[in-house]
């Protein structure tokens, strides 16, 4: 498909009114305390604690689900519960049936905080907390209280924290991937200027880190062009990649701002490469006017296969969900939270084979395992608490016909220059 051509103003205008429901908002941080409470032997001498009786075990949610993420947040709480419904019609973990408490925060921090507040009593981890920010607010809180967390953020600011696991890459080998997918894939040479779209704060920072050293490392300039998550019109930064005279654009924000930037590039003639951080796509973007440029322009970098993937488990975990949900969009984030809850149910199965469900054992149990793969992607490496989960990334291409809108377009592999990249950030 071609990309469409409009004047400047009309997709603008097309744009604006499609993307409104998708605009990502940035909020501000703030921090309060739970409990880790007591542990006391159960009736079958496995150690419990928070969250964990003789027949319950209670996994906690923050999430959005009346934000700017409600899409997503919707998605993960109910790919969420389908996983804990299966492990208990299976009969459970450790002979408990297992119990998701589910909080809104809207993706506000202080709601967060007080969310967490009342959640941190009564839970023994967290496999969903959405929004960089409020992790941010929450880290001393969660290493305090030892609740294993899985936050949906992937900045590298959140490593080197036991009880917080960022699941696959950072954002900051994904743009080393997007670099080196640029350079083999779309002709990029030495001497080229990438220009690199980025939202201010963690997520756009560790993602400009990445895309420098590996734009130094190839010989090429990164042309950057920092943004607001309320920035919805991204007509003055193609203006300005476009006195650069950008072989390709990186760009590492939300949905909204990825539509816009490609739908306004496209009719402006800049038809460059685009690649985005996967939290930059949703499916929702295809019936928007930007569709026919983000087909012809747009590639994805994610640690995750798009939900049109073979993979057994993934093609399993589809087929159920359309089946619970039959109403509702299979897209990332139902992979995201699936993912998550397997990789939970694994550190519970495994502490419970230990002794102990207190929270400091299951964060024990988490961190003792190297070479984790529940199906759903890549293999995960958990012990070391400084590295990343996995340094393999995927590549995908929307595609309005295929499950969740994407398409792989290159299997998960490790980026050259990454392994140096790692050794380099820890000297």
């Amino acid at each position: 498909m071609k990309p469409t051509h409009h004047t400047a103003p009309r997709t603008r205008t097309l744009l604006a009114t499609a993307l409104a429901a998708l605009l990502l908002a940035g909020t501000g941080c703030s921090s309060k305390a739970g409990s880790s409470g007591s542990t006391d032997d159960g009736a079958d001498g496995v150690k419990a604690g928070p969250g964990v009786t003789d027949k319950t075990i209670r996994l906690g949610a923050l999430t959005d689900l009346t934000g700017p993420y409600a899409t997503l947040g919707k998605s993960i709480v109910q790919a969420q519960q389908m996983w804990a419904d299966e492990v208990n019609a299976r009969g459970g973990i450790c002979d408990r049936r297992i119990e998701i408490v589910v909080k809104d925060h809207g993706y506000d921090v202080q709601k967060a905080v007080t969310a967490y507040a009342d959640l941190s009593t009564d839970v023994v981890a967290l496999p969903q907390v959405i929004g960089s920010p409020v992790m941010a607010a929450l880290l001393d809180d969660i290493e305090r209280d030892k609740v294993l967390t899985f936050p949906q953020a992937w900045a590298a600011s959140l490593l080197d924290r036991d009880s917080v696991q960022v699941l696959g890459t950072t954002y900051d080998l994904d743009m080393i991937a997007a670099v080196d997918f640029l350079t083999r894939s779309k002709g990029l040479a030495k001497g080229d200027t990438i220009g690199h779209v980025y939202f201010e704060g963690d997520y756009g920072a560790n993602a400009l880190e990445g895309s420098r050293w590996a734009a130094k490392k190839a010989g090429l300039n990164i042309a950057g062009q920092k943004i607001k998550a309320t920035d919805t019109d991204l007509s003055a930064q193609v203006s300005a990649l476009r006195k650069e005279s950008v072989k390709a654009i990186l760009i590492s924000a939300g949905p909204a701002q990825t539509a816009s930037l490609v739908g306004v590039a496209a009719s402006r003639g800049l038809k460059v490469p685009v690649v985005s951080s996967a939290p930059g796509y949703a499916p929702q973007l295809m019936k928007t006017p930007a569709a026919p440029a983000l087909t012809a322009m747009l590639n994805v970098v994610s640690a995750a296969p798009a939900v049109s993937s073979d993979l057994p488990a993934v093609r399993t975990m589809v087929a159920s969900y359309q089946k619970k949900y039959p109403d509702s969009l299979v897209d990332s984030g139902v992979l995201s939270g699936y993912n998550a809850a397997r990789l939970m149910g694994r550190d519970l199965e495994k502490a419970c084979e230990n002794g102990s469900l207190a929270r400091e054992d299951v964060v024990k149990a988490h961190r003792s395992q190297p070479n984790v793969d529940v199906g759903l992607g890549t293999a995960q490496n958990f012990s070391d608490k400084a590295q990343p989960a996995s340094t393999s990334t995927y590549v995908h291409k929307p595609d309005a016909k295929a499950v969740g809108a994407a398409v792989n377009v290159e299997d998960a592999h490790t980026a050259p220059g990454i392994e140096q990249y790692l050794a380099s950030r820890t000297r």
